[in-house]
């Protein structure tokens, strides 16, 4: 029988040591490099946690993004009510609450069926709200890979 780490078990879908998720950044990406991105980690699920999901690059509006995963068979979903930034009080207070727990938890739901990533549009992890959610997921017994452009990804040494 698995143990759970932090709360959440993902029970018979998948070992412990194969608790892995990604982040990316939409940027300024082109969808032909965004889809490349996906598909070169074998991504199954898109996480979407931005509290507002709109861009000044249509493709990434919530509705267009939603339709291109789907055409390339990855699972859209969408969590920034949840997990979405631009919190009174500053998203670290807002890691403390009961929502972001259950929105974690809903993340680690998907992420154990499907091999998935958290998306948000700043390019680099570290200067948005996914640092917070790598950091809780870490603390959970993920292992949180950043991918900052193809090819190259960032692991924290101390998430």
């Amino acid at each position: 029988m698995q143990r759970p780490i932090g709360g959440f078990s993902c029970g018979s879908f998948m070992a412990e040591t194969e608790r892995l998720i990604y982040t990316l950044g939409t940027s300024r990406r082109t969808e032909e490099d965004f889809v490349e991105i996906l598909n070169s980690y074998g991504i199954e699920a898109l996480v979407d946690v931005r509290r507002f999901p709109r861009s000044g690059i249509p493709a990434y509006n919530r509705e267009s993004l939603e339709r291109l995963v789907s055409e390339n068979g990855i699972e859209y979903l969408f969590l920034g009510g949840a997990l979405g930034g631009f919190r009174k009080g500053g998203y670290r207070e807002y890691t403390l609450t009961e929502a972001f727990r259950r929105g974690i938890e809903r993340l680690e739901a998907v992420a154990c069926r499907r091999l998935s990533v958290v998306v948000c549009a700043e390019r680099f992890p570290w200067k948005c709200h996914r640092r917070w959610i790598a950091r809780e997921l870490a603390g959970r017994g993920w292992r949180v890979l950043h991918i900052i452009d193809k090819g190259r990804v960032w692991e924290p040494r101390n998430p």
